[in-house]
């Protein structure tokens, strides 16, 4: 049977300050808190609200339709400070039972292509937020930007994930088509679900397009099209950003009408919803899959080279990444917050150059070269604290030996706990037998003790007999006699 994996993401940009508004080297607050403000109301508003109210709306009104959602750990805490209602509503689309919550970097950022160790403490601690949040751990991962290779497949499987999303771009599949379960090729235990990027674009970026040929698109021409598809191919993986509805696509052009309507004409053809959870579970690998280098569901190269295409992107990525380590070691809540900032992947895409003939937002920045500077004045006054905190002459080998020596003290604590936790129980168990047995031993010793007591009672009633059996005896001599 055919079925749809419909799944959307929330991520959000946290807009810095102007470096020339504020003392570089006294004024470490980064952010401009009336921006981030503003545009966390306006999307939540235009499009996180009205949209989370429809999922819930089809969950409720149409028995099969199921969903699929990952917010990184950034946009949580943002949600919470501006807009609670976003998370209300997230809390009711869980408790439908038919919503699967996915895991992805905690920062929305790119640190599977920089250092292992950060993406594995920021992935981890996204799965304990979202299990602390919504009473589930993840089981299907998905990294910023659907970015994925080899290496990091190989990465996210040794965290125990059973699938991971990514694009289905025609450069790797090339013949293949996206409808099926592939594999990881360093963990096949990893299942990869394909994203088919044109029908996702067909709803998140022409929708509302009146020069697009297909336009107006209606829900049960839409299904008809996955309806046409050969009857092999069972797994159709549409993915785009929550904000579509309501901002890329405005809601005036019915978007949330159109959405509504998916299920009852799926229902007519036969068609289902699933979770990935429920896909990477069900269904067999058709193939592995290779990809040697990073890919992403961004741009037409469907790469890497939106973030660190041009040379003051990488410098900017590799000066951040210097102090990754350093970073790892340190305690300060406020570092690793603007740790996590700072790595937000927007904050590289905002210089990027590539002129790829679509509309870039740059947030407040009016050139990437303006995006550049700023950032790279952020990140100075950043690495100036930490190096306050860990100096910069430190030997790698020296740090990496403290990392490990950590490391060690954190297993030996483990395995500690784990023996004390043994020793009690076997403590318990003794206890328990010492004291069945003093139970057993105390029975004996009551029976004895009546029986004892029992013994004088009897040698008195013998001595009374026996005192008047003489008595008795003396009695007949006396009339013998007289006799």
């Amino acid at each position: 049977m055919r079925t749809i994996c419909l799944y959307f993401e929330i991520h959000q940009i946290i807009h810095l300050k102007r470096y020339r508004f504020f003392d570089i080297g006294n004024d470490h607050y980064y952010y401009d808190d009336y921006a981030n403000e503003t545009g966390m109301n306006e999307v939540a508003e235009r499009s996180y609200i009205p949209a989370l109210n429809t999922l819930i709306e089809m969950v409720k009104n149409s028995g099969g339709f199921k969903v699929a959602l990952s917010i990184s750990g950034v946009a949580l805490e943002q949600l919470e400070i501006h807009a609670p209602a976003v998370i209300d509503l997230l809390h009711q689309l869980n408790e439908t039972g038919c919503c699967e919550f996915l895991c992805e970097p905690y920062s929305h950022g790119l640190s599977s292509l920089a250092n292992e160790d950060c993406f594995r403490e920021e992935v981890l601690r996204q799965r304990d937020k979202m299990k602390q949040m919504f009473g589930k751990e993840p089981k299907v991962f998905r990294n910023s930007s659907l970015i994925y290779s080899d290496e990091i497949g190989g990465l996210v499987a040794s965290m125990g994930f059973k699938g991971m999303l990514t694009e289905g771009a025609k450069h790797v599949l090339g013949w293949k088509s996206p409808h099926y379960v592939y594999h990881c090729n360093q963990a096949p235990s990893l299942k990869l679900l394909l994203r088919d990027f044109k029908l996702s674009d067909d709803i998140s970026l022409r929708f509302s397009n009146s020069d697009w040929a297909e336009y107006p698109l209606f829900a049960d021409k839409y299904i008809n099209w996955i309806d046409a598809l050969p009857q092999e191919e069972q797994v159709i993986n549409i993915f785009m950003e929550l904000s579509a509805l309501g901002m890329a696509q405005p809601l005036s052009s019915n978007i949330l009408e159109f959405l509504k309507a998916l299920p009852e004409c799926a229902k007519a053809k036969g068609i289902t919803f699933s979770t990935p959870t429920e896909i990477v579970t069900k269904l067999k690998s058709v193939s592995q899959l290779d990809v040697a280098y990073p890919m992403s569901w961004v741009d037409e190269e469907r790469d890497t080279s939106c973030w660190l295409g041009n040379v003051m992107q990488r410098e900017a990525f590799n000066k951040l990444y210097s102090v990754a380590e350093r970073v790892h070691l340190c305690d300060d809540r406020r570092i690793k917050q603007d740790w996590d900032y700072l790595q937000a992947s927007n904050n590289f895409r905002f210089m990027t150059t590539k002129n790829n003939g679509m509309w870039l937002n740059r947030g407040i920045y009016d050139s990437p070269y303006d995006a550049f500077t700023n950032y790279m004045n952020i990140l100075g006054d950043f690495i100036k604290r930490v190096d306050a905190l860990y100096p910069a002459d430190v030997d790698s080998e020296e740090l990496n030996s403290l990392l490990t020596t950590i490391k060690n003290q954190g297993d030996e604590i483990t395995e500690l706990e784990k023996e004390v936790a043994k020793w009690q129980a076997k403590a318990e168990a003794a206890k328990k037998t010492t004291v069945k047995k003093a139970a057993d031993a105390k029975e004996p010793a009551v029976k004895e003790k009546a029986v004892a007591k029992s013994k004088p009672a009897a040698k008195k009633a013998e001595a009374k007999k026996a005192v008047a059996e003489p008595k008795k005896a003396t009695g007949k001599a006396k009339k013998a006699a007289a006799k």
